[in-house]
């Protein structure tokens, strides 16, 4: 059985691939028959008249059902063809060990000679996708099942198929964009690179060799922080969507700690022990770097930012040792790593993304794993509705209901203290700004801060850091021409972090702030 941290794994790679995926379908312009492009046009054009035809939950993506064998048929109507049919035949062409399988999908009686439908094939494993201009049979090629995991759970429970109500031929310039960047090559770190380039405007400037830094560990201080940015492989694809979703500039984070006996550790929300689960741990700082110096194969760069010599006198070793102590051991805190980068109904998203793009993938991947939709969010929804066990179809009526609607209770804070069913929440930066709110940097207003609403770049924002370039440790980019105001340690190339060091704490911070890519704009005290 796949453990909860792989199927994790899988799912950031799953939201992220079919957030981009959607908004690209929904972005494109094609000339189709009036009723298949309505999905297509300016929101203020199509939604008064899609929502005239269907209700808001008809237009998330239509769960059709699931096909595990030749003898278990799917039948059902679609968005353009009225007869349709599916079918999954088991095979082994490539002698592999768990053989591989052939989806057959038979379409017929099309609305329109300008329609097509467009469908969503996915297993906790993998997400692929087709499209159907033409009434005949078309089948979809699994040439090998991922591993043993993959081939039983089609075995038993099948292939989940989702009708999109959108149109098409755009999903074919965004599959370009986004498939490289998970794959761990060349190719994808240049996929990675472009892509920030394109979307964020960001910089890449080579460094000179060799592109680490021998840091000297008697320099380094409890509450330090190191900022993380990985550009290659299933990691590096994930925090490129990540970063261009949230503005940030890097996309994991640690802590540093020394101990009485001057020791330096890492604390890191997100480290993979021994039996591949991610879970919060404090690590001796040579094991650490050796990991990231020699085995890590994203190729991450990474920048070593010390505390400003003020913050750090009022920095509380003993509070922050106990609370990084307490959280040693546990699990990498999920539930809320969607909502800390959606503070508006309508100014997080970069476009055309929406709510509903979430709420589409919500359902989704409810469909695939509806136990651990109900960690990833079904709990944190319920939280903010006040209920407990609604599943995410009772919530979008519960929601509706109360004359809400899901974009708006996507909006709701997080709270630092709500406890879910494996504990607090805390991804990796919520860690550390917990931590910081512990040992006294929030003081006096840490009643009134919300760290799990931060993103990274909300982290790196804040005016806690050294502003001195000359207090800087000597080793800090002491190869380097370009002196930037923190320590890059690592990577080939120059990390750039913008807004860096430039904003005092204040109240209920990040809780409804704006920000829109390229720029990331924010209002005034925001």
């Amino acid at each position: 059985m796949a453990s909860s941290s792989s199927l994790f794994r899988c799912f950031l790679h799953f939201f992220f691939f079919f957030f981009f995926i959607i908004s690209q379908v929904q972005a494109a312009n094609l000339p189709f028959h009036p009723r298949d492009v309505l999905p297509l046009l300016p929101r203020q054009v199509s939604w008064p008249v899609l929502n005239s035809l269907n209700s808001p939950v008809d237009l998330l993506p239509s769960f059709v059902g699931s096909v595990s064998s030749s003898n278990r048929i799917v039948n059902w109507k679609g968005a353009c063809f009225y007869e349709n049919t599916a079918w999954v035949e088991f095979h082994n062409k490539t002698g592999s060990e768990f053989g591989g399988g052939t989806l057959h999908i038979k379409v017929s009686y099309p609305h329109s000679w300008t329609c097509m439908d467009l469908y969503v094939f996915a297993t906790p494993y993998r997400v692929t996708w087709d499209y159907y201009f033409l009434s005949r049979e078309h089948t979809l090629e699994i040439k090998e099942w991922q591993d043993k995991a993959e081939y039983e759970y089609v075995k038993n429970r099948g292939i989940s198929i989702f009708l999109m109500q959108a149109g098409m031929l755009g999903t074919l310039q965004a599959l370009w964009d986004v498939f490289p960047l998970f794959t761990n090559t060349g190719w994808g770190e240049n996929s990675n690179i472009g892509f920030i380039e394109k979307h964020m405007g960001a910089t890449f400037e080579e460094r000179p060799q060799p592109g680490f830094t021998n840091i000297s560990v008697d320099d380094v201080h409890s509450g330090d922080f190191l900022a993380i940015s990985k550009i290659r492989g299933r990691w590096g694809g994930f925090e490129t969507l990540e970063k261009w979703v949230s503005g940030a500039y890097a996309g994991h984070t640690a802590v540093c700690l020394k101990d009485s006996e001057g020791k330096l550790w890492i604390g890191e929300s997100g480290h993979e022990n021994e039996k591949g689960e991610d879970i919060i741990a404090i690590v001796p700082w040579d094991e650490w770097w050796d990991f990231e110096l020699n085995k890590d194969d994203s190729n991450p760069h990474i920048a070593y930012l010390p505390l400003h010599p003020d913050v750090r006198a009022k920095f509380n070793e003993t509070a922050a040792w106990e609370y990084a102590l307490s959280m040693a051991g546990k699990p990498y805190g999920y539930h809320n790593m969607i909502f800390s980068w959606i503070d508006t109904i309508g100014g997080n998203y970069p476009p055309p993304l929406d709510a509903h793009l979430v709420a589409s993938v919500m359902t989704v991947w409810s469909k695939i794993q509806p136990e651990y939709a109900a960690n990833m969010w079904n709990e944190a929804l319920n939280k903010r509705l006040g209920t407990q066990g609604l599943n995410l179809s009772d919530i979008l009526v519960e929601t509706e209901k109360r004359g809400s609607s899901f974009d708006e209770l996507l909006t709701i804070p997080e709270q630092d203290n709500w406890i879910y069913s494996d504990g607090k929440s805390t991804s990796c930066i919520a860690f550390i700004l917990e931590l910081y709110k512990e040992a006294g940097l929030f003081d006096p207003i840490a009643d009134s801060i919300q760290v799990t609403e931060f993103t990274i770049k909300d982290a790196y924002s804040l005016k806690f850091f050294e502003n001195d370039s000359s207090r800087l440790p000597k080793w800090c980019n002491d190869a380097d021409d370009v002196k930037l105001p923190y320590c890059q340690i690592k990577g080939k190339y120059r990390m750039e972090l913008p807004g860096y060091n430039s904003m005092e704490p204040y109240a209920h911070m990040n809780e409804r702030c704006p920000s829109m890519p390229p720029k990331y704009f924010r209002p005034q005290n925001c």
